[in-house]
């Protein structure tokens, strides 16, 4: 019995934090599975990483409230929202690009090379995107920066917590819970201004004369916001987040990731020491203390660990107190500190397979994304033959194939078409809903960002119509920019030995 004590006494010291002996008993008792959370309190640090990481939250939070008000001048009629995701108009706007809904392929192609991104960075310098830009990690570091102006650092927060509530307690808490809603409740809005007028919803929302879904995302994207940075926290990294299940595949020995280097802090000793006693950790825990998700950098890489680096700074501190060389705790590859616990150096490698094929994919997708953008078209063009009657036999013997002709018209202001089929002997277009003779080109008129739907008689005679049909081309032309497309159709005829 005084041996097992022993064990878990290590146990509890290698982990570092006194309430994991909560989780360690559950484990023991054998249902851990079931084992309540262990609340993680983060300590406040000072240092040049807390430092850019709170640059980098500041420029991402300034960037997400503020884009929905940036405004962009399209024209008479158009959105003069620089990025707007448009539902009634069933557009994307992003400056002065547009969108519409059959340019779908644009958004995979723009996933695509996120996730490639995503892969090289993470090869690079391991899960940063976690650590600084993540949606989660940004409003987390606020809410948490929130609780501590209210209730005070990691210990003070502890303590509270675990006294029984009081009048101090109460006010502090209510207070922090309500700029926590405020906060969600901003957060909320403004992602719904990427979808309607910033300007007009917010007129609207205070008003009362917004639309209900527009109340109902609002409320919504609140309250998620509330929950996940407020309550769930680290839990929504470890669990939830699928990407600390396979970063480890995008992670090699030349992977800069944070890194306890343990030839130079092993053994751990505390307190002051001379330059031969022992190692350069004093088994402090502050890094332990100032990681956001409660994990020990000086186990390795974990599944936890969102590779923020506040713990470097922690180490830092502690380092100057006692007098050794700070960066303890530094970002480095697993190749170069193997060399340097040998007495060398292994120097940083860009290029390396893995990097080579993400970099290659990268580009390759970028460069069929900028191509297809550059020669998007500007016009479109869709053909459907009616489906009953196929054709109609003319009193001069002639054929006659009806069709709905659709054409795309993306620029800002009406634009003049000449539709015609010169694949078609005495080829003859007439438009149904106007009366006017039928000639061998067919002028249309299509409003500015719209789509024109036309009902388009086509008489003509066949020459090689085979199984009764015969191949024709509809050639559309834009009159004022000279822009041509054209819709690959069939005339439809009598088969071979039918009556005329």
């Amino acid at each position: 019995m005084l041996l097992a004590a022993a064990s878990r006494g290590q146990r509890v010291a290698k982990i570092g934090q006194a309430e994991r002996v909560r989780q360690l008993e559950a484990e023991e008792a054998g249902d851990h599975l079931f084992a309540n959370r262990v609340r993680v309190y983060p300590k406040s640090v000072k240092g040049p990483v807390r430092r850019f990481k709170w640059g980098v939250l500041i420029f991402c939070l300034t960037l997400y409230y503020a884009l929905p008000w940036l405004r962009w001048s399209r024209g008479p009629g158009q959105p003069t929202q620089a990025i707007l995701l448009s539902i009634w108009h069933e557009r994307f706007y992003f400056f002065n690009l547009e969108f519409w809904p059959q340019d779908i392929y644009y958004l995979t192609g723009l996933l695509i090379m996120g996730a490639v991104a995503l892969f090289l960075v993470t090869s690079l310098a391991g899960r940063v995107w976690c650590g600084y830009t993540c949606p989660q990690t940004v409003w987390t570091d606020l809410f948490m920066w929130v609780e501590r102006i209210l209730e005070g650092d990691r210990n003070e927060r502890m303590k509270r917590d675990a006294a029984s509530m009081c009048f101090d307690t109460v006010w502090r808490k209510s207070l922090k819970h309500a700029a926590w809603v405020f906060i969600a409740f901003w957060t909320g809005g403004a992602w719904i201004m990427y979808y309607v007028d910033a300007p007009t919803v917010t007129v609207e929302f205070w008003t009362g004369t917004a639309s209900t879904e527009v109340y109902f995302f609002t409320f919504l994207f609140t309250a998620t916001t509330y929950l996940l940075a407020g309550w769930a926290r680290e839990q929504v990294c470890t669990y939830m987040c699928p990407w600390p299940r396979f970063q480890s595949a995008m992670l090699d020995e030349q992977s800069f990731t944070v890194t306890y280097q343990a030839w130079r802090g092993e053994p751990r000793t505390r307190g002051k020491r001379a330059n031969s006693a022992g190692g350069d950790c004093v088994d402090c825990g502050a890094c332990v203390t100032a990681c956001p998700t409660g994990i020990d950098i000086r186990d390795g890489i974990q599944l936890e660990c969102i590779n923020c680096g506040l713990c470097i700074d922690a180490c830092n501190h502690v380092m100057a107190r006692t007098g050794r060389p700070g960066w303890l705790i530094t970002w480095d590859t697993l190749a170069d500190q193997a060399s340097k616990a040998a007495g060398t150096h292994t120097p940083f490698r860009f290029l390396r397979p893995r990097t080579i094929i993400y970099l290659t994919a990268l580009i390759v997708a970028a460069g069929v994304m900028t191509t297809a953008l550059a020669l998007r078209p500007g016009i479109g063009l869709s053909v459907q033959h009616d489906r009953a009657p196929l054709f109609v036999r003319l009193a001069n013997g002639d054929l006659r194939n009806g069709y709905t002709v659709k054409i795309v018209n993306k620029a800002w202001t009406p634009a003049n078409f000449v539709l015609t089929t010169p694949g078609l002997a005495r080829a003859a277009l007439t438009e149904a809903e106007r009366t006017q003779t039928a000639a061998s080109q067919l002028e249309l008129v299509v409003e500015a960002d719209s789509v024109g739907t036309f009902r388009v008689f086509v008489t003509g005679q066949p020459a090689g119509a085979t199984d009764g049909s015969q191949p024709v081309d509809f050639h559309l032309r834009n009159t004022a920019t000279g822009e041509q497309t054209v819709y690959h159709s069939v005339f439809m005829s009598p088969t071979n030995g039918a009556k005329p």
